[in-house]
């Protein structure tokens, strides 16, 4: 970490910050860092050797040019001597993450490996732990889902509360306007006779927000005996075309995945991903035909909340990677301020953006 004195605190200087990674979320926290009043862009690392080379303000696609030069080399990131990294690949490779930790370099990712170090492969945590204490850095994992929907907003919500019999998620996404034929088709299965629930999405999904619901129950003080998860399809009624392509009748338009942790044998916490392309299913689902997200807290001060993305079609594309990346972009302060370790939204304080 970039050494500080008492007189002035992470908090209250410009933070040197480099981007890693520049898929749809990674581009998007590029421009935010790039026009931040409270930070510098100092690195910047891509996996396209295309993009190698090129100003950074070129590949985020603004007019701006930033001097910061993108780099498929990790020496040149960490030359930079950034505060924070706000790393964002597909996939989290621990050899790159340790080194950026033991070197002195916070992290904030969108990777979901760090949200409850408790549910975590031992050697990996230990790995990561030891990187940071060698290096007197912090790593802390968010997003919105799970992230801002499954930990920081359901900590505002128990505030009110005294007693918490339930709090159940549902995540809805509309995947009619999604142009990713590979990601619907090919690897979410859309499109396919209905058999079994891929289990492999049952595995990733539960692998995803299990950790995240647990660590929720654990900070309210009602830790969770376990985790059940459940996947169900439906098909649709009609031959449909959506922006990826087309769904023939009878195969796969809907699916839905259910993480519910229970305690005492109950459910407390319930995490629903509701994702379609359509709402003409043979099953009867409740569907918004929208994006968003359905909140209800029932406990001894009940809630009912909705959350919708007001945006229009159109511009859906553009709009949606805000709120993945945004969060973790205002997070940097905070988990450069942070204690060593792997941290998490029950460690750091409210995240609070400084808004450009």
């Amino acid at each position: 970490m970039t050494a500080t004195t008492p007189e002035q605190p992470v908090s209250a200087r410009t933070l040197r910050v480099a981007q890693w990674a520049t898929g749809t979320i990674g581009t998007h926290a590029l421009r935010s860092v790039i026009e931040h009043p409270d930070m510098t862009l100092v690195g910047l690392r891509v996996y396209s050797e295309g993009k190698q080379g090129s100003d950074a303000g070129t590949v985020a696609g603004l007019d701006t040019v930033t001097g910061v030069t993108a780099t498929t080399d990790i020496e040149t990131i960490l030359a930079a001597r950034p505060d924070g990294v706000l790393y964002m690949p597909i996939l989290c490779d621990p050899d790159d993450l340790c080194r950026l930790l033991a070197a002195g370099i916070n992290v904030v990712t969108t990777c979901g490996d760090f949200h409850n170090p408790a549910t975590m492969d031992p050697a990996l945590r230990e790995r990561v732990e030891t990187a940071c204490a060698t290096g007197g850095t912090s790593v802390y994992s968010t997003g919105s889902s799970p992230g801002f929907i499954t930990e920081a907003l359901p900590l505002v919500l128990a505030s009110v509360q005294r007693r918490l019999h339930h709090l159940a998620i549902d995540e809805y996404a509309d995947l009619s306007r999604r142009d990713s034929p590979i990601m619907l088709f090919d690897i979410m299965g859309f499109g396919r006779p209905a058999g079994d629930f891929d289990e492999n999405m049952l595995g990733y999904i539960t692998g995803n927000f299990g950790p995240s619901l647990r660590l929720l129950a654990e900070t309210l003080g009602r830790p969770l005996d376990s985790i059940e998860s459940r996947g169900e399809l439906a098909t649709a009624t009609r031959d449909i075309t959506v922006a990826a392509g087309s769904i023939p009748a009878g195969t796969v338009a809907g699916q839905r995945i259910t993480v519910t942790g229970l305690a005492d044998g109950r459910p407390l916490l319930t995490f629903t991903a509701n994702w379609y392309c359509t709402t003409d299913l043979d099953q009867q689902w409740v569907l918004r035909g929208d994006d968003g997200w359905h909140v209800g807290v029932d406990g001894d001060a009940p809630l009912d909340i909705d959350i919708r993305f007001p945006v229009a079609p159109e511009r859906l594309a553009a709009v949606s990677p805000g709120y993945t990346a945004n969060r973790a972009v205002n997070a940097v302060a905070a988990v450069c301020a942070a204690a060593p370790g792997i941290r998490t939204t029950a460690d750091l304080p409210h995240i609070v953006s400084t808004l450009a």
